[in-house]
Protein backbone atom coordinates (compact mmCIF):
# COMPACT_ATOMS: atom_id res chain seq x y z
CA UNK A 1 0.00 0.00 0.00
CA UNK A 2 0.97 3.25 -0.82
CA UNK A 3 2.38 4.92 2.78
CA UNK A 4 0.94 8.37 2.25
CA UNK A 5 -2.52 6.38 1.25
CA UNK A 6 -2.30 3.88 4.38
CA UNK A 7 -1.72 7.36 6.25
CA UNK A 8 -4.68 9.47 4.41
CA UNK A 9 -7.08 6.25 5.66
CA UNK A 10 -5.90 6.44 8.91
CA UNK A 11 -6.58 10.03 9.32
CA UNK A 12 -9.87 9.77 7.93
CA UNK A 13 -10.84 7.02 10.42
CA UNK A 14 -9.73 9.30 13.03
CA UNK A 15 -11.82 12.12 12.56
CA UNK A 16 -14.98 9.87 11.75
CA UNK A 17 -14.79 8.70 15.30
CA UNK A 18 -13.94 5.18 14.84
CA UNK A 19 -11.74 3.77 16.83
CA UNK A 20 -8.69 1.40 15.26
CA UNK A 21 -8.84 -2.42 17.09
CA UNK A 22 -5.73 -3.51 18.57
CA UNK A 23 -4.59 -6.73 18.01
CA UNK A 24 -7.55 -9.11 18.59
CA UNK A 25 -6.31 -12.40 20.96
CA UNK A 26 -7.24 -15.61 19.62
CA UNK A 27 -7.95 -18.90 21.94
CA UNK A 28 -7.83 -22.27 20.83
CA UNK A 29 -9.47 -25.05 22.15
CA UNK A 30 -11.01 -28.18 21.36
CA UNK A 31 -13.02 -31.29 22.72
CA UNK A 32 -16.44 -31.80 23.82
CA UNK A 33 -19.22 -32.26 21.34
CA UNK A 34 -21.71 -32.47 24.62
CA UNK A 35 -21.34 -29.19 24.93
CA UNK A 36 -20.72 -27.34 21.59
CA UNK A 37 -24.34 -25.94 20.76
CA UNK A 38 -23.74 -24.09 23.91
CA UNK A 39 -20.01 -22.86 23.29
CA UNK A 40 -20.89 -21.68 19.90
CA UNK A 41 -23.05 -19.67 21.10
CA UNK A 42 -21.37 -18.19 23.73
CA UNK A 43 -17.97 -17.77 22.00
CA UNK A 44 -19.87 -15.83 19.46
CA UNK A 45 -21.42 -13.67 21.92
CA UNK A 46 -18.09 -13.17 24.30
CA UNK A 47 -16.07 -12.41 21.20
CA UNK A 48 -18.48 -9.17 20.01
CA UNK A 49 -18.37 -8.01 23.56
CA UNK A 50 -14.16 -8.55 24.39
CA UNK A 51 -12.67 -8.60 20.79
CA UNK A 52 -11.29 -12.05 21.84
CA UNK A 53 -12.05 -14.72 19.26
CA UNK A 54 -12.23 -18.25 20.61
CA UNK A 55 -11.52 -20.83 18.24
CA UNK A 56 -13.37 -23.93 19.28
CA UNK A 57 -13.41 -27.09 17.55
CA UNK A 58 -15.51 -29.91 18.09
CA UNK A 59 -14.03 -33.40 18.39
CA UNK A 60 -15.04 -35.24 20.94
CA UNK A 61 -13.48 -35.36 24.28
CA UNK A 62 -11.06 -37.56 24.17
CA UNK A 63 -9.32 -35.68 21.01
CA UNK A 64 -9.97 -32.33 23.30
CA UNK A 65 -7.76 -34.10 25.90
CA UNK A 66 -5.40 -35.06 23.63
CA UNK A 67 -4.63 -31.55 22.03
CA UNK A 68 -4.25 -30.39 25.93
CA UNK A 69 -1.38 -32.76 26.41
CA UNK A 70 0.10 -32.56 23.21
CA UNK A 71 -0.22 -27.94 24.12
CA UNK A 72 -1.59 -27.65 20.67
CA UNK A 73 -4.60 -25.86 22.39
CA UNK A 74 -5.02 -23.41 24.77
CA UNK A 75 -7.85 -25.16 26.66
CA UNK A 76 -9.57 -28.30 26.20
CA UNK A 77 -13.31 -29.76 26.88
CA UNK A 78 -14.52 -32.78 28.10
CA UNK A 79 -17.79 -34.10 29.61
CA UNK A 80 -15.38 -36.56 31.90
CA UNK A 81 -12.76 -35.22 34.36
CA UNK A 82 -9.42 -37.01 33.75
CA UNK A 83 -8.95 -40.68 35.52
CA UNK A 84 -5.31 -41.38 37.08
CA UNK A 85 -3.94 -42.35 34.24
CA UNK A 86 -4.49 -39.43 31.69
CA UNK A 87 -3.79 -37.04 34.83
CA UNK A 88 -0.53 -38.91 35.68
CA UNK A 89 0.46 -38.37 31.53
CA UNK A 90 0.20 -34.80 31.33
CA UNK A 91 3.41 -32.45 31.27
CA UNK A 92 1.06 -30.40 34.15
CA UNK A 93 -1.38 -30.60 36.61
CA UNK A 94 -4.88 -29.75 35.32
CA UNK A 95 -7.78 -27.87 36.21
CA UNK A 96 -11.15 -28.44 35.33
CA UNK A 97 -14.20 -25.47 34.85
CA UNK A 98 -17.46 -26.28 35.10
CA UNK A 99 -19.24 -24.26 32.36
CA UNK A 100 -22.74 -26.12 32.66
CA UNK A 101 -24.66 -29.34 33.00
CA UNK A 102 -26.02 -31.59 30.89
CA UNK A 103 -28.32 -34.98 30.25
CA UNK A 104 -27.44 -37.93 28.19
CA UNK A 105 -30.80 -38.89 26.12
CA UNK A 106 -31.60 -42.82 25.67
CA UNK A 107 -33.42 -42.28 22.37
CA UNK A 108 -34.99 -44.97 20.39
CA UNK A 109 -36.82 -45.68 16.93
CA UNK A 110 -39.40 -48.03 17.36
CA UNK A 111 -42.44 -47.37 15.01
CA UNK A 112 -45.85 -46.60 16.86
CA UNK A 113 -44.24 -45.64 20.01
CA UNK A 114 -43.29 -42.19 21.36
CA UNK A 115 -42.69 -43.09 25.01
CA UNK A 116 -40.52 -45.71 26.61
CA UNK A 117 -40.01 -46.11 30.34
CA UNK A 118 -36.27 -47.86 30.66
CA UNK A 119 -34.72 -49.18 33.83
CA UNK A 120 -30.57 -49.46 34.50
CA UNK A 121 -31.15 -52.95 34.26
CA UNK A 122 -32.81 -53.38 31.00
CA UNK A 123 -30.79 -50.40 29.29
CA UNK A 124 -27.80 -52.39 30.31
CA UNK A 125 -29.03 -55.68 28.81
CA UNK A 126 -29.94 -54.29 25.51
CA UNK A 127 -26.46 -52.66 25.34
CA UNK A 128 -24.65 -56.41 26.75
CA UNK A 129 -26.88 -57.92 23.77
CA UNK A 130 -28.84 -59.90 26.49
CA UNK A 131 -31.59 -58.31 25.47
CA UNK A 132 -32.57 -59.14 21.89
CA UNK A 133 -35.99 -58.38 21.00
CA UNK A 134 -38.16 -54.70 21.79
CA UNK A 135 -40.78 -57.39 23.08
CA UNK A 136 -38.92 -58.97 25.65
CA UNK A 137 -40.85 -59.30 28.83
CA UNK A 138 -38.23 -57.28 30.50
CA UNK A 139 -39.10 -54.26 28.34
CA UNK A 140 -43.09 -54.62 28.52
CA UNK A 141 -43.28 -55.27 31.69
CA UNK A 142 -41.94 -52.09 33.11
CA UNK A 143 -44.53 -50.17 29.77
CA UNK A 144 -48.02 -51.48 30.42
CA UNK A 145 -50.20 -50.58 28.26
CA UNK A 146 -47.70 -49.69 25.50
CA UNK A 147 -47.64 -52.21 22.10
CA UNK A 148 -44.06 -52.66 21.20
CA UNK A 149 -43.78 -54.64 17.77
CA UNK A 150 -41.13 -57.69 17.88
CA UNK A 151 -38.29 -56.03 16.60
CA UNK A 152 -34.56 -56.64 16.73
CA UNK A 153 -33.42 -54.47 19.33
CA UNK A 154 -30.20 -52.53 17.04
CA UNK A 155 -27.61 -50.67 19.33
CA UNK A 156 -25.44 -47.51 18.24
CA UNK A 157 -22.92 -46.03 20.38
CA UNK A 158 -20.31 -43.08 19.73
CA UNK A 159 -17.06 -44.84 17.90
CA UNK A 160 -15.02 -41.80 18.98
CA UNK A 161 -13.45 -41.25 22.58
CA UNK A 162 -16.49 -39.29 24.11
CA UNK A 163 -17.17 -37.67 26.84
CA UNK A 164 -21.11 -38.53 26.52
CA UNK A 165 -19.99 -42.32 26.36
CA UNK A 166 -18.20 -41.46 29.89
CA UNK A 167 -21.14 -40.13 31.10
CA UNK A 168 -23.27 -42.59 29.58
CA UNK A 169 -21.29 -45.76 30.91
CA UNK A 170 -19.97 -44.54 34.19
CA UNK A 171 -24.12 -44.52 35.12
CA UNK A 172 -24.26 -48.51 33.78
CA UNK A 173 -21.01 -49.38 35.31
CA UNK A 174 -22.43 -47.47 38.83
CA UNK A 175 -25.49 -49.28 38.62
CA UNK A 176 -25.06 -52.68 36.79
CA UNK A 177 -21.94 -54.91 38.11
CA UNK A 178 -22.67 -57.11 35.41
CA UNK A 179 -21.96 -53.66 33.13
CA UNK A 180 -19.17 -52.95 35.19
CA UNK A 181 -17.44 -56.43 34.93
CA UNK A 182 -17.15 -57.40 31.43
CA UNK A 183 -17.18 -53.28 29.98
CA UNK A 184 -16.27 -50.83 32.35
CA UNK A 185 -16.64 -47.35 31.98
CA UNK A 186 -14.83 -44.60 29.79
CA UNK A 187 -14.36 -42.20 26.54
CA UNK A 188 -13.91 -45.28 24.51
CA UNK A 189 -14.70 -48.61 26.32
CA UNK A 190 -15.01 -52.36 23.89
CA UNK A 191 -18.71 -52.59 22.67
CA UNK A 192 -20.26 -55.56 23.10
CA UNK A 193 -22.10 -55.26 19.83
CA UNK A 194 -24.17 -53.38 17.76
CA UNK A 195 -22.57 -50.31 15.67
CA UNK A 196 -20.60 -46.87 15.95
CA UNK A 197 -21.39 -43.20 14.86
CA UNK A 198 -18.90 -40.38 15.38
CA UNK A 199 -20.14 -37.64 17.39
CA UNK A 200 -23.41 -36.83 18.82
CA UNK A 201 -24.96 -36.13 15.72
CA UNK A 202 -23.38 -38.99 14.08
CA UNK A 203 -25.66 -41.57 16.72
CA UNK A 204 -28.71 -39.66 16.43
CA UNK A 205 -28.51 -39.91 12.53
CA UNK A 206 -27.89 -43.55 13.02
CA UNK A 207 -30.67 -44.04 14.96
CA UNK A 208 -33.36 -41.91 13.01
CA UNK A 209 -32.12 -44.28 9.89
CA UNK A 210 -32.71 -47.74 11.63
CA UNK A 211 -36.04 -48.55 12.93
CA UNK A 212 -35.52 -50.76 15.84
CA UNK A 213 -32.49 -48.87 16.69
CA UNK A 214 -31.35 -47.62 20.60
CA UNK A 215 -28.44 -44.84 21.38
CA UNK A 216 -27.13 -42.48 23.46
CA UNK A 217 -26.99 -38.28 22.59
CA UNK A 218 -26.93 -35.04 24.73
CA UNK A 219 -30.18 -34.43 25.58
CA UNK A 220 -30.11 -31.42 23.01
CA UNK A 221 -29.45 -33.55 19.77
CA UNK A 222 -32.42 -35.52 20.40
CA UNK A 223 -34.42 -32.23 21.04
CA UNK A 224 -33.50 -30.66 17.67
CA UNK A 225 -33.73 -33.82 15.41
CA UNK A 226 -37.34 -34.31 17.18
CA UNK A 227 -36.35 -37.89 18.62
CA UNK A 228 -38.37 -40.58 20.63
CA UNK A 229 -36.51 -40.33 24.56
CA UNK A 230 -36.87 -42.89 27.08
CA UNK A 231 -38.36 -42.06 30.71
CA UNK A 232 -35.57 -43.21 33.22
CA UNK A 233 -36.26 -44.88 36.22
CA UNK A 234 -34.18 -42.88 39.17
CA UNK A 235 -33.44 -43.60 42.87
CA UNK A 236 -36.54 -43.07 43.95
CA UNK A 237 -38.49 -45.44 41.47
CA UNK A 238 -39.89 -42.51 39.25
CA UNK A 239 -39.65 -42.55 35.64
CA UNK A 240 -37.99 -38.95 34.56
CA UNK A 241 -37.30 -37.72 31.02
CA UNK A 242 -34.46 -35.38 30.44
CA UNK A 243 -34.69 -32.03 31.00
CA UNK A 244 -33.03 -28.50 32.27
CA UNK A 245 -35.04 -28.74 35.77
CA UNK A 246 -34.81 -32.45 36.01
CA UNK A 247 -30.67 -32.28 35.25
CA UNK A 248 -30.42 -29.37 37.67
CA UNK A 249 -32.54 -31.20 40.44
CA UNK A 250 -30.23 -34.52 40.31
CA UNK A 251 -27.26 -31.70 40.53
CA UNK A 252 -28.82 -29.89 43.44
CA UNK A 253 -28.93 -33.34 45.06
CA UNK A 254 -25.00 -34.01 45.26
CA UNK A 255 -21.79 -33.07 46.83
CA UNK A 256 -19.60 -30.59 44.63
CA UNK A 257 -15.67 -31.56 45.50
CA UNK A 258 -13.28 -28.85 45.56
CA UNK A 259 -11.59 -29.57 42.25
CA UNK A 260 -15.82 -30.22 41.00
CA UNK A 261 -15.07 -33.48 39.27
CA UNK A 262 -17.89 -35.54 39.84
CA UNK A 263 -19.98 -37.93 38.31
CA UNK A 264 -24.32 -37.62 38.61
CA UNK A 265 -24.95 -41.23 37.76
CA UNK A 266 -27.92 -41.55 40.57
CA UNK A 267 -30.39 -38.92 42.58
CA UNK A 268 -31.88 -38.67 45.85
CA UNK A 269 -34.97 -36.55 44.18
CA UNK A 270 -37.96 -37.78 42.85
CA UNK A 271 -37.75 -35.59 40.01
CA UNK A 272 -33.63 -35.82 39.18
CA UNK A 273 -32.37 -37.19 36.18
CA UNK A 274 -30.04 -40.23 36.71
CA UNK A 275 -27.65 -39.51 33.55
CA UNK A 276 -26.57 -35.94 33.67
CA UNK A 277 -23.28 -34.40 34.18
CA UNK A 278 -21.44 -31.01 34.16
CA UNK A 279 -18.84 -30.48 31.35
CA UNK A 280 -15.65 -29.00 32.36
CA UNK A 281 -13.16 -26.76 30.24
CA UNK A 282 -9.49 -28.32 30.94
CA UNK A 283 -6.78 -25.82 31.30
CA UNK A 284 -3.20 -26.42 33.19
CA UNK A 285 -2.88 -25.00 36.72
CA UNK A 286 0.16 -23.42 35.81
CA UNK A 287 -0.22 -21.78 32.40
CA UNK A 288 2.19 -21.68 29.96
CA UNK A 289 0.76 -18.80 27.61
CA UNK A 290 2.09 -15.55 26.78
CA UNK A 291 0.72 -13.06 29.23
CA UNK A 292 -1.91 -11.72 26.80
CA UNK A 293 -3.16 -15.25 25.83
CA UNK A 294 -3.35 -15.86 29.94
CA UNK A 295 -5.15 -12.77 31.03
CA UNK A 296 -7.56 -13.68 27.86
CA UNK A 297 -8.31 -17.08 29.20
CA UNK A 298 -8.78 -15.84 32.61
CA UNK A 299 -11.46 -13.61 31.39
CA UNK A 300 -12.53 -15.75 29.02
CA UNK A 301 -13.39 -18.32 32.14
CA UNK A 302 -14.66 -16.40 34.17
CA UNK A 303 -17.32 -14.63 31.66
CA UNK A 304 -18.43 -18.26 31.32
CA UNK A 305 -19.22 -18.81 34.77
CA UNK A 306 -21.10 -16.05 35.00
CA UNK A 307 -22.49 -13.73 32.11
CA UNK A 308 -21.90 -16.98 30.00
CA UNK A 309 -24.83 -18.92 32.13
CA UNK A 310 -27.84 -16.40 30.80
CA UNK A 311 -27.67 -18.59 27.62
CA UNK A 312 -27.66 -22.13 28.75
CA UNK A 313 -31.04 -22.66 29.52
CA UNK A 314 -32.60 -21.54 26.03
CA UNK A 315 -30.31 -24.35 24.15
CA UNK A 316 -31.46 -27.18 26.57
CA UNK A 317 -28.53 -26.98 29.27
CA UNK A 318 -28.84 -26.53 32.77
CA UNK A 319 -27.14 -23.68 34.54
CA UNK A 320 -24.44 -24.06 36.87
CA UNK A 321 -25.47 -24.39 40.78
CA UNK A 322 -24.24 -21.60 43.23
CA UNK A 323 -21.88 -23.91 44.82
CA UNK A 324 -20.32 -25.11 41.10
CA UNK A 325 -19.95 -21.33 40.35
CA UNK A 326 -18.20 -20.42 43.80
CA UNK A 327 -15.76 -23.15 43.59
CA UNK A 328 -14.97 -22.55 39.71
CA UNK A 329 -14.23 -18.95 40.60
CA UNK A 330 -11.72 -20.20 43.59
CA UNK A 331 -10.12 -22.60 40.53
CA UNK A 332 -10.30 -19.54 38.20
CA UNK A 333 -8.09 -17.39 40.63
CA UNK A 334 -5.90 -19.75 41.78
CA UNK A 335 -4.49 -19.83 38.36
CA UNK A 336 -1.04 -18.98 38.00
CA UNK A 337 1.50 -17.93 34.78
CA UNK A 338 4.72 -19.50 35.16
CA UNK A 339 4.56 -20.06 38.29
CA UNK A 340 2.84 -16.46 39.91
CA UNK A 341 -0.15 -15.28 40.11
CA UNK A 342 -1.25 -12.62 37.36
Amino acid sequence: MNPRFGLGLLTGLVMLGLSIPAHAVELLGAGATFPYPFYAKINDVYAKKSGTKINYQSIGSGGGIQQLKNQTVDFGASDAFLNAEEVQSMPGKVAHIPTCLGAVAITFNLPGVAHLNLTDEVIAQIFLGEIKMWNDAKITKINPGVLIVPLPISTVHRSDGSGTSAIFTSYLAHRNNSWKTKVGAGKSVNWPNGIGGKGNAGVAGLVKQVPGSIGYVEQLYAKQNKMAVAAIRNDKGTYVLPSEESVSQAAGSITIPGDTCVAIVDTKVTVGYPISSFTWLLVYKDLKLTPEKAKALKAYLTWVIHDGQAYAEDLGYSTLPKLAVKKAEGIINGLTLNGKKF
